[in-house]
C-alpha cells in the first residue's frame, strides 16, 4: 500500500533514478519530471494527490531555476511541501528557498540517502499534524454550523411575536431583568407564553450561550420530582439502575425554568428554597454536595396569594422567587397582535408542511380571529390556525370557515348543564357541522341533515347562526 505520491523534478536522470529508489523503498509512489517546465505541468495536474515534491535547485542553462519553479509551484498550491536538492547550495540560496516556502534544503552528497530519508520522515510527521489540525478545524466548523443551526431553530421556537403595548411591556421588563442574577416569577393564564418569556430572559442575558433547561413541575409527583430536578444515585430507589443527572445540574451556568411551580408539593418547596439561597444540593441518596450557578425563572397560572393564605405555598419561597414578577397579558388583552401571530404560525407550519404556503387568511377571517375571546390564549390560536390551514386546498380561508371552526370547537361557551341545554347544544353542533361540510350552502346543509329547507331555516334563525358567523355570508343556493 502506497504511503503517498512524490514528484521528483531534476534534470539528471541518474539522480532521479537514485532518489526514486530511496523513496520507493520507503513505500512511496513516485512520478518524475526532467525540468522546471515539465515539473510545473505535472505539479498542476497532480497537486491534489501529492504528498511531497523533490525539486532540483540547479537546472541547466536556459531553463527556469529551482527557485523560480518553487515560486510558481507555491502559486498553484501552498499545501504541498517541497524539498530542495542542490549540488552546490549556498547559504544565500538556501535562505531564499526557505523564504519561498521550501520545507527543507538538502545537498546532493554521499549522505543523501540518510538525509533524504530523515527529511521525508520529518515532513511526513509534520504533514500528519497539519492534516490532523485541518481535520479538527473542519470538524469544528461542521459542528459549529450544526450547533448554530440548532440554536437558531431553538431560538425560533421561543420567538415572541407582537407589537401591542401590553406585549411590549412584557418584552421590556424581561430584557431589563435579564442580566440581574436573581430569580424571576412569571404569572399568566395557560397558553399565554410563560415559557417563551422565560426563554426571552435567558437569551437576552449573558448566559445566552449556556443551557436553557425546562421542567414542568406538574408532570412529576413525589420523589419523581425531586429525582428529576436534583438527580439521583444508582440504587436510590427501585428501578434506579444508574446515576441520573438532574435538571439543576444540567442547567449549571445557564437558566432553569420551573413551570407550574404552584403544583410543587410544600415539603419539596423548602428544598428548592435552599438551592435558591445557597446554590448547593445533593442528588437523591447521594452524599456529594453539588455546587451550581443557575438562574431560576419560575412560572404559574395559579393564584399564589390565595395558596399562601391556605398554606399551600411557602411565603418565603414566594419572596425569594418574586425579585421580579412579570404578568403576562391574555390574548384578549393583546388582540391587536392576532394578525402578526396568525402569519407567524402560518410561516412556521409552512416549514413543516410546504403546501400550506398556497393558503392564507382573508382580512375578514383575520377579523373574526381577532374578535374571538380565546380562553386558551396564544396556544389555542396556534392550534386553530394550523387546523384551518390544513383543512382544505383553496387559496383563501374566509370568515365563514373560521367562524365554523370556532363554533365547532365550542369557542368560549360554558358547558351546558340542563337536559334542554344539552339538546340545544347538540342541535347547534349538527347545524354548524353541516354548514362547514357544505361550504356555507344552507340548502346543501339541510339535505345533509335530512331536513327541509324551511326546517333548516327555522333552526338557523333560532340559534342565531348568522350572528355567530361573524363577517360570514352563508349562501342559500
Amino acid at each position: 500500500m502506497s504511503t503517498g505520491r512524490i514528484l521528483i523534478v531534476d534534470d539528471q536522470a541518474e539522480i532521479r533514478t537514485y532518489v526514486r529508489g530511496i523513496l520507493e523503498d520507503l513505500g512511496y509512489d513516485v512520478i518524475e519530471a526532467e525540468d522546471g517546465d515539465s515539473g510545473l505541468v505535472r505539479f498542476g495536474r497532480e497537486a491534489a494527490n501529492l504528498s511531497l515534491v523533490i525539486l532540483d535547485l540547479d537546472f541547466g542553462t536556459g531553463k527556469p531555476d529551482g527557485l523560480d519553479t518553487l515560486r510558481r509551484m507555491k502559486e498553484i498550491s501552498e499545501e504541498v511541501p517541497v524539498v530542495i536538492l542542490s549540488g552546490k547550495a549556498t547559504v544565500s540560496s538556501a535562505v531564499d528557498a526557505v523564504k519561498l516556502g521550501a520545507a527543507d534544503v538538502l545537498e546532493k552528497d554521499t549522505y543523501i540517502e540518510k538525509t533524504l530519508e530523515a527529511s521525508v520522515e520529518k515532513i511526513r510527521r509534520f504533514q500528519q499534524v497539519v492534516d490532523d489540525n485541518r481535520r479538527l478545524v473542519q470538524e469544528n466548523r461542521a459542528l459549529r454550523k450544526k450547533a448554530d443551526y440548532y440554536e437558531s431553530q431553538f431560538r425560533r421556537k421561543y420567538e415572541m411575536v407582537g407589537d401591542s403595548p401590553a406585549f411590549q411591556r412584557v418584552i421590556e421588563e424581561a430584557r431589563r431583568v435579564a442580566n440581574i442574577p436573581r430569580p424571576v416569577l412569571i404569572l399568566g393564564e395557560r397558553g399565554t407564553g410563560k415559557e417563551l418569556a422565560a426563554a426571552l430572559i435567558h437569551y437576552s442575558s449573558e448566559r445566552h450561550d449556556q443551557p436553557f433547561v425546562t421542567v414542568n413541575c406538574s408532570a412529576f409527583h413525589g420523589n419523581l420530582l425531586e429525582s428529576e430536578i436534583f438527580g439521583h444515585e444508582k440504587g436510590a430507589f427501585t428501578g434506579a439502575d444508574k446515576r441520573k443527572i438532574g435538571r439543576f445540574e444540567l442547567a449549571d451556568g445557564g437558566t432553569l425554568f420551573l413551570d407550574e411551580i404552584g403544583n410543587m408539593p410544600t415539603d419539596f418547596q423548602e428544598k428548592i428554597l435552599r438551592v435558591l439561597e445557597y446554590q448547593k444540593f445533593e442528588r437523591v441518596a447521594g452524599n456529594e454536595t453539588i455546587e451550581v450557578n443557575v438562574r431560576v425563572v419560575a412560572a404559574t397560572n395559579a393564584d399564589l396569594t390565595k395558596m399562601m393564605e391556605e398554606e399551600q405555598f411557602r411565603r418565603d419561597l414566594y419572596d425569594r422567587l418574586s425579585f421580579k414578577v412579570i404578568h403576562l397579558p391574555t390574548l384578549a388583552e393583546r388582540a391587536g397582535d392576532v394578525p402578526l401571530l396568525v402569519e407567524h404560525f402560518r410561516q412556521g407550519l409552512i416549514e413543516e408542511v410546504p403546501w400550506v404556503a398556497e393558503r392564507s387568511f382573508s382580512p375578514a377571517a383575520i377579523e373574526v380571529l381577532a374578535k374571538h375571546s380565546w380562553p386558551g390564549n396564544v396556544r389555542e390560536l396556534k392550534n386553530v390556525v394550523e387546523r384551518l390551514l390544513c383543512a382544505g386546498d383553496h387559496a383563501k380561508i374566509d370568515a365563514t370557515e373560521v367562524a365554523l371552526e370556532l363554533g365547532e370547537s365550542g369557542g368560549s361557551e360554558s358547558a351546558p348543564q340542563s337536559f334542554t341545554d344539552r339538546i340545544a347544544a347538540e342541535e347547534l353542533r349538527l347545524l354548524l357541522d353541516a354548514l362547514k361540510q357544505s361550504g356555507g350552502n344552507q340548502r346543501a346543509a339541510a339535505d345533509t341533515l335530512g331536513l327541509t329547507y324551511d326546517q333548516f331555516r327555522h333552526l338557523y334563525k333560532k340559534y342565531k347562526i348568522k350572528e355567530r358567523l361573524v363577517g360570514g355570508d352563508s349562501s342559500e343556493a
